[in-house]
Protein backbone atom coordinates (compact mmCIF):
# COMPACT_ATOMS: atom_id res chain seq x y z
CA UNK A 1 0.00 0.00 0.00
CA UNK A 2 1.28 3.48 -0.87
CA UNK A 3 2.68 5.62 1.92
CA UNK A 4 0.28 8.25 0.65
CA UNK A 5 -2.85 6.45 1.87
CA UNK A 6 -5.71 8.91 2.25
CA UNK A 7 -6.22 10.28 5.73
CA UNK A 8 -8.71 12.98 6.51
CA UNK A 9 -7.53 16.39 7.59
CA UNK A 10 -8.47 17.40 11.10
CA UNK A 11 -11.29 19.89 10.90
CA UNK A 12 -10.34 23.35 12.05
CA UNK A 13 -12.87 25.72 13.49
CA UNK A 14 -12.67 29.35 12.62
CA UNK A 15 -15.03 32.15 13.38
CA UNK A 16 -16.01 34.38 10.52
CA UNK A 17 -16.76 38.08 10.61
CA UNK A 18 -17.52 40.14 7.53
CA UNK A 19 -16.83 43.67 8.58
CA UNK A 20 -14.03 46.04 7.60
CA UNK A 21 -13.34 49.07 9.75
CA UNK A 22 -13.05 52.57 8.38
CA UNK A 23 -9.98 54.53 9.39
CA UNK A 24 -8.35 57.86 8.79
CA UNK A 25 -9.97 60.00 6.12
CA UNK A 26 -12.38 57.33 4.97
CA UNK A 27 -9.82 54.74 3.86
CA UNK A 28 -10.80 51.15 4.53
CA UNK A 29 -8.28 49.15 6.54
CA UNK A 30 -7.70 45.82 4.87
CA UNK A 31 -6.80 43.89 8.00
CA UNK A 32 -8.76 45.54 10.80
CA UNK A 33 -11.27 42.73 11.23
CA UNK A 34 -10.94 39.10 12.36
CA UNK A 35 -13.05 38.15 9.32
CA UNK A 36 -12.31 38.21 5.60
CA UNK A 37 -10.33 41.22 4.46
CA UNK A 38 -8.94 42.82 1.32
CA UNK A 39 -5.44 41.87 0.20
CA UNK A 40 -3.37 42.97 -2.78
CA UNK A 41 -1.56 40.39 -4.91
CA UNK A 42 1.85 41.39 -6.28
CA UNK A 43 0.86 40.52 -9.85
CA UNK A 44 -1.84 43.19 -9.81
CA UNK A 45 0.77 45.98 -9.66
CA UNK A 46 3.64 44.16 -11.38
CA UNK A 47 4.35 47.15 -13.61
CA UNK A 48 5.89 48.87 -10.57
CA UNK A 49 8.83 48.09 -8.33
CA UNK A 50 8.38 46.80 -4.80
CA UNK A 51 8.55 50.18 -3.07
CA UNK A 52 6.16 51.91 -5.46
CA UNK A 53 3.59 49.12 -5.17
CA UNK A 54 3.74 48.91 -1.39
CA UNK A 55 3.64 52.66 -0.87
CA UNK A 56 0.72 53.03 -3.27
CA UNK A 57 -1.23 50.24 -1.61
CA UNK A 58 -0.53 51.72 1.81
CA UNK A 59 -1.87 55.13 0.77
CA UNK A 60 -5.07 53.42 -0.28
CA UNK A 61 -5.46 51.83 3.16
CA UNK A 62 -4.22 48.33 2.39
CA UNK A 63 -2.62 46.49 5.31
CA UNK A 64 -2.41 42.94 3.86
CA UNK A 65 -0.37 41.92 0.84
CA UNK A 66 0.75 38.89 -1.13
CA UNK A 67 4.22 39.98 -2.28
CA UNK A 68 5.68 38.88 -5.57
CA UNK A 69 8.91 37.24 -4.41
CA UNK A 70 11.11 37.97 -7.46
CA UNK A 71 10.15 41.66 -7.24
CA UNK A 72 10.88 41.66 -3.51
CA UNK A 73 14.22 39.99 -4.19
CA UNK A 74 15.17 42.70 -6.70
CA UNK A 75 14.37 45.30 -4.05
CA UNK A 76 16.56 43.53 -1.49
CA UNK A 77 19.41 43.15 -3.97
CA UNK A 78 19.43 46.94 -4.24
CA UNK A 79 18.69 47.82 -0.61
CA UNK A 80 20.10 44.96 1.43
CA UNK A 81 18.80 41.84 3.19
CA UNK A 82 15.69 42.49 5.26
CA UNK A 83 14.90 45.78 3.52
CA UNK A 84 11.63 44.51 2.03
CA UNK A 85 10.31 43.47 5.43
CA UNK A 86 11.39 46.76 6.98
CA UNK A 87 9.54 48.70 4.28
CA UNK A 88 6.38 46.69 4.80
CA UNK A 89 6.62 47.10 8.57
CA UNK A 90 7.11 50.86 8.20
CA UNK A 91 4.00 51.03 6.00
CA UNK A 92 1.91 48.83 8.27
CA UNK A 93 1.53 46.10 5.66
CA UNK A 94 1.58 42.43 6.63
CA UNK A 95 2.57 39.60 4.27
CA UNK A 96 -0.36 37.18 4.54
CA UNK A 97 0.86 35.01 1.65
CA UNK A 98 3.55 35.04 -1.05
CA UNK A 99 3.74 34.09 -4.69
CA UNK A 100 4.75 31.81 -6.37
CA UNK A 101 6.59 28.69 -7.58
CA UNK A 102 5.68 26.72 -10.71
CA UNK A 103 6.56 23.19 -11.90
CA UNK A 104 6.56 21.44 -8.54
CA UNK A 105 3.80 18.92 -9.21
CA UNK A 106 5.05 17.41 -12.46
CA UNK A 107 8.28 15.68 -13.38
CA UNK A 108 10.30 17.14 -16.22
CA UNK A 109 13.32 19.23 -17.17
CA UNK A 110 12.04 22.31 -15.29
CA UNK A 111 11.56 20.60 -11.95
CA UNK A 112 15.18 20.61 -10.73
CA UNK A 113 15.45 24.36 -11.20
CA UNK A 114 12.01 24.82 -9.67
CA UNK A 115 13.17 23.10 -6.49
CA UNK A 116 16.26 25.31 -6.32
CA UNK A 117 14.15 28.43 -6.83
CA UNK A 118 11.73 27.23 -4.18
CA UNK A 119 14.54 27.26 -1.61
CA UNK A 120 15.38 30.95 -1.95
CA UNK A 121 11.71 31.87 -2.23
CA UNK A 122 10.96 30.09 1.03
CA UNK A 123 13.80 31.95 2.74
CA UNK A 124 12.58 35.28 1.43
CA UNK A 125 8.93 34.55 2.23
CA UNK A 126 9.93 33.64 5.77
CA UNK A 127 11.93 36.86 6.12
CA UNK A 128 8.88 38.82 4.94
CA UNK A 129 6.79 37.19 7.65
CA UNK A 130 4.68 35.09 5.30
CA UNK A 131 3.64 31.62 6.43
CA UNK A 132 2.32 30.44 3.06
CA UNK A 133 3.43 30.32 -0.58
CA UNK A 134 1.32 29.65 -3.68
CA UNK A 135 2.29 26.80 -6.02
CA UNK A 136 0.15 26.98 -9.20
CA UNK A 137 -0.33 23.79 -11.20
CA UNK A 138 0.49 24.50 -14.83
CA UNK A 139 1.16 21.05 -16.29
CA UNK A 140 0.44 20.85 -20.02
CA UNK A 141 1.44 17.28 -20.92
CA UNK A 142 -0.70 14.19 -21.45
CA UNK A 143 -1.24 12.16 -18.30
CA UNK A 144 -3.10 9.14 -16.93
CA UNK A 145 -4.14 8.09 -13.41
CA UNK A 146 -0.87 6.19 -13.11
CA UNK A 147 1.01 9.51 -13.14
CA UNK A 148 -0.57 10.82 -9.94
CA UNK A 149 1.58 8.66 -7.69
CA UNK A 150 4.55 10.68 -8.94
CA UNK A 151 2.59 13.90 -8.40
CA UNK A 152 2.11 12.88 -4.76
CA UNK A 153 5.81 12.13 -4.40
CA UNK A 154 6.80 15.41 -6.03
CA UNK A 155 4.54 17.53 -3.83
CA UNK A 156 5.61 15.67 -0.71
CA UNK A 157 9.24 16.42 -1.54
CA UNK A 158 8.44 20.12 -2.01
CA UNK A 159 6.49 20.22 1.25
CA UNK A 160 9.45 18.68 3.08
CA UNK A 161 11.65 21.50 1.76
CA UNK A 162 9.09 24.00 3.11
CA UNK A 163 8.80 22.35 6.52
CA UNK A 164 11.87 23.93 8.22
CA UNK A 165 10.58 27.38 7.22
CA UNK A 166 7.13 26.76 8.72
CA UNK A 167 5.59 27.75 5.40
CA UNK A 168 2.61 26.02 3.83
CA UNK A 169 2.78 25.40 0.10
CA UNK A 170 -0.70 25.96 -1.29
CA UNK A 171 -1.78 24.01 -4.37
CA UNK A 172 -3.52 26.44 -6.72
CA UNK A 173 -5.49 24.54 -9.35
CA UNK A 174 -5.32 26.30 -12.73
CA UNK A 175 -8.09 25.77 -15.24
CA UNK A 176 -5.59 25.15 -18.07
CA UNK A 177 -3.66 22.45 -16.18
CA UNK A 178 -3.75 18.86 -17.40
CA UNK A 179 -3.00 17.49 -13.91
CA UNK A 180 -4.84 19.60 -11.30
CA UNK A 181 -7.48 21.96 -12.69
CA UNK A 182 -10.50 21.74 -10.37
CA UNK A 183 -11.64 21.60 -6.76
CA UNK A 184 -12.19 17.85 -6.66
CA UNK A 185 -8.75 16.88 -7.96
CA UNK A 186 -6.98 19.49 -5.87
CA UNK A 187 -8.67 18.36 -2.67
CA UNK A 188 -7.88 14.74 -3.47
CA UNK A 189 -4.22 15.46 -4.15
CA UNK A 190 -3.72 17.54 -1.00
CA UNK A 191 -5.53 15.01 1.16
CA UNK A 192 -3.62 12.10 -0.35
CA UNK A 193 -0.20 13.68 0.20
CA UNK A 194 -1.37 14.49 3.72
CA UNK A 195 1.56 16.71 4.66
CA UNK A 196 1.27 19.57 7.20
CA UNK A 197 3.08 21.91 4.80
CA UNK A 198 0.81 21.24 1.81
CA UNK A 199 -2.57 22.97 1.74
CA UNK A 200 -5.61 23.64 -0.44
CA UNK A 201 -6.51 27.08 -1.79
CA UNK A 202 -8.93 28.56 -4.33
CA UNK A 203 -8.53 31.11 -7.09
CA UNK A 204 -12.09 32.23 -7.82
CA UNK A 205 -11.38 32.82 -11.51
CA UNK A 206 -10.00 29.33 -12.03
CA UNK A 207 -12.89 27.95 -9.98
CA UNK A 208 -15.70 29.63 -11.92
CA UNK A 209 -14.07 29.67 -15.38
CA UNK A 210 -12.84 26.09 -15.12
CA UNK A 211 -14.19 22.57 -14.68
CA UNK A 212 -15.35 22.90 -11.08
CA UNK A 213 -19.02 23.06 -10.11
CA UNK A 214 -20.47 25.26 -7.39
CA UNK A 215 -21.54 22.13 -5.53
CA UNK A 216 -17.89 21.08 -5.28
CA UNK A 217 -17.50 23.66 -2.53
CA UNK A 218 -19.60 21.37 -0.35
CA UNK A 219 -16.78 18.80 -0.53
CA UNK A 220 -14.48 21.14 1.39
CA UNK A 221 -14.11 20.45 5.09
CA UNK A 222 -14.27 23.23 7.63
CA UNK A 223 -10.94 25.03 7.85
CA UNK A 224 -9.55 23.38 4.71
CA UNK A 225 -9.34 26.54 2.56
CA UNK A 226 -5.96 28.12 3.27
CA UNK A 227 -6.04 31.14 0.94
CA UNK A 228 -8.24 32.79 -1.72
CA UNK A 229 -7.44 34.74 -4.87
CA UNK A 230 -10.46 36.93 -5.50
CA UNK A 231 -11.50 38.29 -8.87
CA UNK A 232 -14.42 38.03 -11.30
CA UNK A 233 -14.97 36.15 -14.57
CA UNK A 234 -16.03 38.50 -17.39
CA UNK A 235 -18.85 37.49 -19.74
CA UNK A 236 -16.47 37.92 -22.68
CA UNK A 237 -14.20 36.75 -24.14
CA UNK A 238 -15.58 33.23 -24.26
CA UNK A 239 -13.77 30.88 -21.93
CA UNK A 240 -12.42 28.81 -24.80
CA UNK A 241 -10.24 31.72 -25.91
CA UNK A 242 -9.87 33.66 -22.64
CA UNK A 243 -6.36 34.22 -21.28
CA UNK A 244 -5.08 34.93 -17.78
CA UNK A 245 -5.30 38.67 -18.48
CA UNK A 246 -9.04 38.33 -19.05
CA UNK A 247 -10.21 38.79 -15.49
CA UNK A 248 -12.38 41.48 -13.96
CA UNK A 249 -12.62 43.39 -10.71
CA UNK A 250 -15.12 41.75 -8.34
CA UNK A 251 -18.68 42.60 -9.34
CA UNK A 252 -17.78 43.39 -12.95
CA UNK A 253 -18.23 39.84 -14.26
CA UNK A 254 -20.63 36.92 -14.10
CA UNK A 255 -19.34 34.77 -11.23
CA UNK A 256 -21.79 34.41 -8.29
CA UNK A 257 -19.28 35.96 -5.91
CA UNK A 258 -21.65 36.54 -3.01
CA UNK A 259 -22.75 32.91 -3.02
CA UNK A 260 -19.12 31.85 -3.15
CA UNK A 261 -18.10 34.14 -0.29
CA UNK A 262 -21.03 32.91 1.79
CA UNK A 263 -19.98 29.31 1.17
CA UNK A 264 -16.37 30.10 2.09
CA UNK A 265 -17.60 31.62 5.35
CA UNK A 266 -19.69 28.51 5.97
CA UNK A 267 -16.50 26.46 5.54
CA UNK A 268 -14.72 28.54 8.17
CA UNK A 269 -12.64 30.77 5.93
CA UNK A 270 -11.82 34.08 7.63
CA UNK A 271 -8.70 35.37 5.92
CA UNK A 272 -7.55 37.33 2.88
CA UNK A 273 -9.39 37.87 -0.38
CA UNK A 274 -6.36 38.63 -2.54
CA UNK A 275 -6.99 40.68 -5.68
CA UNK A 276 -5.01 39.09 -8.53
CA UNK A 277 -5.37 40.74 -11.94
CA UNK A 278 -3.19 40.27 -15.02
CA UNK A 279 -4.59 42.96 -17.32
CA UNK A 280 -1.52 44.97 -18.43
CA UNK A 281 -3.54 48.19 -18.15
CA UNK A 282 -4.30 47.44 -14.50
CA UNK A 283 -0.77 46.28 -13.79
CA UNK A 284 0.60 49.60 -15.05
CA UNK A 285 -1.97 51.82 -13.34
CA UNK A 286 -1.01 53.74 -10.19
CA UNK A 287 -1.03 51.10 -7.41
CA UNK A 288 -2.95 53.44 -5.11
CA UNK A 289 -5.73 53.79 -7.68
CA UNK A 290 -5.89 50.04 -8.24
CA UNK A 291 -5.88 49.28 -4.52
CA UNK A 292 -8.67 51.78 -3.85
CA UNK A 293 -10.76 50.13 -6.54
CA UNK A 294 -9.91 46.74 -5.08
CA UNK A 295 -11.20 47.85 -1.68
CA UNK A 296 -14.31 49.37 -3.24
CA UNK A 297 -15.15 46.26 -5.24
CA UNK A 298 -14.29 43.57 -2.68
CA UNK A 299 -15.69 45.17 0.48
CA UNK A 300 -19.39 44.85 -0.51
CA UNK A 301 -19.05 41.08 -0.68
CA UNK A 302 -17.72 40.80 2.88
CA UNK A 303 -19.83 43.49 4.50
CA UNK A 304 -23.15 41.69 4.07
Amino acid sequence: MSKFDRREFLALSAGVSAMLAAVGSGNVSAASSPGMYVCMHGATSSGFDFRAAMEGWSRAGITAAEPDLPIARTFEDANGPGSARRLMDDLGIRAVSSTNQLYLEESGPQRAQALEDLKWKLELAESLGADRLVIPTVASGTYSMADYEQVYENLHEAAEIARPHNIALMVEFIRFSTLINNVRTSLDVVRTVDHPNLKFMIDIYHFWAGMSKFEDLDLIKEGEVHHVHFEDTPALPHLEVAELKDRAYPGEGVAPLQRIVNKLAEKGYSRALSLELFDPVVQNTDPEVVARKGIETITPFINR
